[in-house]
């Protein structure tokens, strides 16, 4: 999974990548700091597989993965080349998902690009600069479309479709809002619009707010009330203190969070929210050798989450002999678990579940 964290420069984007990452981007006071887009690659915290670890004290152990895009700051003009906008959204396309990180606090000291806080008009200044290079992207299959059906009349169907996407841009509305058919969505994930990609809201508050309570935090609720009509996510939190927890040993963070009142680390908090926005699941595989968790779309049949290990897998697969996570860690040994009845058979057509613990049986 490859998420892309984009906003206006100065608003505490690097700071959040650097804290999540330990990465060590560049952070500094003035825009364009980040140039060449930062890519660190975070672990994904999953306590069963910890257990795990402590059942076969394996040789190898391997969780599941997140890379984090930090993209250069976005300025107004972006779509035509301004500041650094086209390799920022060449950068973007490349993404499954987006964390834009909106300015929810106010320090003197660190300036907006802008003058002032207004995180309606700072997402309104992204948001417009992403459907308008997705403009250029749409005309151009508009074109293409048209000469399609010159040769076979079925494509003006689609033709239909992609002028009432034209008219939805020109209302400045993203394309992940536009209501579809089945097939109007197969036809809008077909091309690559920046507009259409999943995206979670990231509201940076300051510490001092997120510490007494972000309820009172009026531009976090007017990102909310934005986020709603979107359909997207949002998660309030502060790159500071996200920056101060990435400094603490383990012990040590568990004491802070447990100071803060919190169970987890904005970044567990933030790839929960992605993994939920994408719909994710993992699955686990175990033994001494090693000891693994694997990522999958809810949804995926046994088959296809076995062609996550190796194409062989999926090409010769047989069977998947499979026992919940809970269930095994219950008995305490995959032997126990078999003599209870609890690993089950399964055939092609399984659909794969969070936190199935699977031995997979193939033959090529």
């Amino acid at each position: 999974m490859k998420l892309g964290i984009i906003g206006l420069p100065n608003v505490g984007k690097s700071t959040l990548f650097n804290a999540i990452t330990n990465a060590g981007a560049q952070s500094a006071n003035y825009p364009f700091c980040t140039i060449e887009p930062n890519i660190g690659v975070v672990a994904v915290p999953d306590k069963r597989l910890d257990e795990l670890a402590k059942m076969y004290d394996p040789e190898k152990f391997t969780p599941a993965t997140i890379e984090f895009v930090d993209i250069a700051g976005l300025v107004k003009g972006a779509s035509k080349g301004e500041g650094l906008g086209n390799k920022f959204l060449s950068n973007i396309r490349e993404v499954d998902a987006i964390v834009h990180v909106v300015r929810c606090f106010e320090n003197d000291d660190i300036v907006h690009v802008e003058g002032n806080i207004d995180p309606a008009r700072d997402i309104e200044t992204i948001n417009l600069e992403l459907i308008l290079s997705d403009i250029e992207l749409l005309d151009r299959r508009i074109e293409k479309t048209r000469k399609l059906i010159k040769a076979d009349k079925k494509y003006q169907q689609d033709l239909d479709f992609f002028e009432r996407l034209k008219e939805h841009f020109d209302k400045e509305l993203p394309a992940r809002s536009i209501e579809c058919t089945k097939e109007e969505s197969k036809l809008l994930e077909s091309v690559a619009f920046l507009t259409n990609k999943p995206i979670i809201y990231a509201a940076n508050v300051s510490d001092t707010d997120f510490k007494s309570g972000i309820e009172d935090n009026k531009y976090l609720k007017i990102v909310k009330e934005i986020a709603v009509k979107e359909g997207a996510k949002v998660l309030p939190i502060s790159a500071q203190i996200e920056s101060e927890i990435s400094e603490l040993d383990t012990s040590e963070k568990e004491i802070f969070l447990s100071d803060m009142g919190l169970k987890e680390s904005g970044l567990d908090r933030l790839i929960q929210a992605c993994y939920e926005l994408l719909g994710l699941i993992s699955f686990l595989t175990a033994g001494k050798p090693e000891v693994r968790a694997w990522t999958i779309k809810k949804g995926t049949k046994a088959p296809g989450a076995a062609g996550k290990i190796h194409t062989d897998f999926e090409r010769g697969f047989i069977r998947a002999e499979v026992v919940s996570f809970d269930d095994l860690v219950n008995c305490g040994s995959m032997t126990i678990a078999k003599e209870k009845g609890l690993v089950r058979s399964e055939g092609k057509e399984y659909v794969m579940k969070d936190g199935d613990v699977v031995l997979f049986r193939f033959n090529v």
